[in-house]
Order: structure tokens, then C-alpha cells, then sequence
């Protein structure tokens, strides 16, 4: 099994290190040679990080959505998608994924529900449930919900083909257990 994970970014951050000290090979992807028709990688799982669609943060969006038809190509063969909060409240941050998901900015500290027994759930598994921080929840998705704070949904996930879809706003980086089984336990897929 592969452990080689593409991390999108403008440029490299400290989540890369992050996983790397948790045994992943990581690939920085900027969103230029996301968005160039040429490019051709391959990854177990792609990472994308909180503040995606805020501008102040980062130019990845535009790059989402130029590349949304590989990337649905991509989680469709098998591949493996990690999404983080979009850091902004804007209604379309999520357009370019292949099924609807609507988030709602807005930071919160509290008890996290665990409401799914479902292996995603790990990923917040080294930290107190009761103590979780959290940049936004869902107000409206297509997918299974597998974590909430208070009423709204803090961590969905979906299948699609071969491959799975986790969007999370938990604002803490993903459990090591979570990283190894999600990154490792999947093969290689053509981006």
C-alpha cells in the first residue's frame, strides 16, 4: 500500500511536515500545476487545507474549479479526497467538488458528537471530544454525517465510484491513525 499523498497549496506549509513526521510521502501541488491541462500525478490521497477558498490565504480555488472534472475523475478511480474548512463564508466554496455541500464560516470551540461509527471518525481520535475547535459546520450536503457540533455537521464524508470524499471544518490537523489508514490503505490514483 502506498503512503504518497498530494498536499494542494500555494506554497509549502507546516501540515506538509506534519505529514511527513507521520510516515506519508507528501507532494506540495500548487494550484498552477493543479490547473495546468498537462499535469499528471499520482496519489492514495489528496489533502486540502483549511482556508482554501479565502482569498487572503490562498489562490486554490480558482484551481479547484478549473480542475474539477479530473479531480471528480480522480476520487471516481479510486482516489481518496480530504477537504478542510474553506475558511470564508461564501456559499459556492465547495461548487467544484462533484456533489453539493453548503458551509457556513464561523469559529467555534465545544463538544463534538460523534453520531456515526464509521472508520473517519479517527480522525479526530488524539484529541478531547469535548474540547474540539472548528472554523464553520455544513448546513446542507449530500453525504453521511459522521460528526456535529451542536445542530450542525462538522465532518461528512461520500463515495463516488471507486474513491471517497471527507470534508471536515475541524480545525485541528487529522489524527495519526487517521492519516495512516486513509493515506496508506489505498492505492495509487491518477490526478
Amino acid at each position: 500500500m502506498s503512503g504518497r499523498c498530494g498536499l494542494l497549496w500555494d506554497e509549502k506549509i507546516v501540515f506538509s511536515r506534519f505529514l511527513e513526521e507521520c510516515g506519508l510521502t507528501c507532494e506540495q501541488v500548487t494550484p498552477h500545476l493543479l490547473a495546468a491541462p498537462f499535469y499528471r500525478g499520482r496519489y492514495a490521497a489528496l489533502i486540502i487545507p483549511t482556508g482554501f477558498a479565502n482569498p487572503t490565504y490562498s489562490r486554490l480555488l480558482p484551481a479547484l474549479r478549473a480542475s474539477s472534472g479530473r479531480i471528480q475523475r480522480y476520487i471516481e478511480g479510486g482516489g481518496r479526497l480530504l477537504v478542510f474548512g474553506a475558511g470564508i463564508d461564501r456559499t459556492d466554496a465547495y461548487d467544484w467538488l462533484p456533489f453539493d455541500v453548503t458551509y457556513r464560516h464561523i469559529h467555534q470551540k465545544g463538544g463534538l458528537e460523534c453520531v456515526s461509527p464509521h472508520r473517519c471518525a479517527s480522525l479526530f481520535s488524539e484529541y478531547d471530544p469535548s474540547s474540539i475547535e472548528s472554523d464553520g459546520y455544513f448546513s446542507g450536503h449530500r453525504g453521511e454525517v459522521i460528526a456535529r457540533m451542536g445542530d450542525g455537521a462538522v465532518l461528512i464524508r461520500g463515495s463516488m465510484g471507486e474513491g471517497e470524499v471527507v470534508i471536515t471544518t475541524i480545525h485541528e490537523y487529522p489524527s495519526r491513525v487517521f492519516l495512516k489508514e486513509f493515506c496508506q490503505g489505498s492505492s495509487e490514483t491518477l490526478l
